[in-house]
């Protein structure tokens, strides 16, 4: 068994740093200026989370395992309203963490706007933004992505 950090290898804290320096993370009050403005919420928590804690009304849930097939631009699974490069895209999960690593992708992708939710969902019901209970409706579910 290997005990030691290969070499080239990155903790996980690393890559996140690295992630995190390449964007420009919004607050809970940001992001909700910036959907009224244009911007899309997109929610990658799985359904169980999504169950269990809520939703944020209007938001696109994209599981974060098809996350770049469907926002990919060039991609034959893309969703029909991906048309471009410059879409705001603001990705929430439930604390903040795996979005920015989420969003760092997007930004490989060259969706250069892409951004994610200082905090995630957790943060924006405690900023006291709309949230709806876990199936309420209220969301835009891609193929794939399971109900709440």
């Amino acid at each position: 068994m290997v005990t030691q950090r290969p070499p080239g290898a990155r903790s996980i804290d690393q890559i996140l740093t690295a992630a995190r320096a390449r964007l420009v993370r919004l607050t809970p009050h940001e992001a909700y200026r910036e959907v009224s403005g244009g911007g899309v919420l997109v929610d990658i928590r799985p359904a169980a989370q999504r169950a269990d804690d809520g939703e944020i009304p209007g938001s696109a849930v994209i599981e974060r395992n098809h996350l770049e097939w469907r926002l990919d631009p060039a991609s034959s699974a893309r969703l029909p309203w991906v048309t471009g490069y410059d879409h705001r895209i603001i990705v929430f999960c439930q604390e903040g963490y795996t979005s920015s690593l989420a969003a760092a992708a997007l930004q490989d992708l060259g969706l250069h706007r892409a951004t994610d939710l200082i905090g995630g969902f957790r943060a924006w019901t405690a900023a006291g933004l709309p949230a709806a209970s876990g199936g309420a409706g209220t969301v835009t579910l891609a193929p794939g992505a399971a109900p709440a």
